[in-house]
């Protein structure tokens, strides 16, 4: 049987959800195809961690996987140049992991259109421009097992205002896009993992949030890369069309 090839954005750190996605998947015998972009990690997100994807390729290639990675961004608009340079290197994937984010704190006294712009470059059409892509490559390919997973978020945070309206859409575009790709075996989902501990997370705030999770204690990517790992496996195609939160009970949403 054919290893599954699953494209997976916004792998960049150790302590990841996509990171730990991709260990999880190499062990269940994925080859993989990664992108990360650390001029965000650097300047936007909570840190760039140097040299991080060549000893992480080195960690999933021991586990038994094929696996290639690049720089990129997905506000570029390169979404063919993209799938052309994945299937020189290992194919034409049929799973699609939509990690790779963008979000900034902004609320109801700094909102702006420029700071909604920057989130739906990323979030909007940079996702569904892959998106879309992936599925006119996985046609061609004759592909008969697909999968598309978007991350999302959503709940009355009045802080992440543009993060929310950005992750709101594709949580609408989920059934839909499910329906209509139904007759060529690509099942769609949107999941929220609610907060997971991924380095962000301060003394503080995980004082605050503990006690919304019934297990008390916070949520880990091994957490979400389990029941991503399922959904991606032969036995996950039957949960399609679903905004699923795979968040340990959390009660703030």
């Amino acid at each position: 049987m054919n290893k599954p090839l699953t494209l997976i954005t916004g792998v960049s750190r150790h302590q990841g959800i996509g990171a730990a996605i991709a260990r999880k998947l190499a062990h269940e015998g994925h080859n993989l195809y990664l992108t990360h972009w650390s001029p965000f990690d650097a300047t936007d997100g909570i840190g760039e961690e140097r040299d991080f994807i060549e000893r992480f390729v080195q960690e999933l290639t021991e586990q038994g996987a094929r696996v290639e990675h690049e720089a990129y961004d997905l506000a570029s608009g390169d979404e063919v140049g993209l799938l052309n340079r994945i299937e020189a290197k290992l194919g034409i994937p049929s799973r699609l992991i939509h990690n790779a984010t963008y979000e900034r704190h902004v609320n109801v006294e700094n909102f702006t259109t420029d700071v909604l712009r920057k989130h739906y470059l990323v979030n909007n059409e940079g996702t569904l421009g892959l998106t879309f892509a992936f599925i006119e490559r996985y046609k061609q390919a004759g592909h008969q097992d697909g999968r598309i997973l978007f991350f999302v978020s959503g709940g009355p945070d009045a802080n992440n205002l543009a993060y929310i309206a950005t992750k709101g859409a594709l949580i609408a575009i989920t059934p839909a896009l499910a329906n209509g790709l139904g007759e060529y075996g690509i099942s769609v989902n949107a999941l929220d993992p609610g907060p997971t501990d991924t380095g962000w997370i301060n003394d503080e705030l995980r004082e605050h949030l503990l006690p919304l999770f019934p297990y008390k204690r916070m949520g880990t990517p091994e957490d979400t890369a389990r029941f991503v790992a399922f959904l991606m496996g032969p036995d996950g195609a039957w949960v399609n069309g679903q905004h699923l939160h795979v968040d340990g009970g959390f009660t703030g949403r």
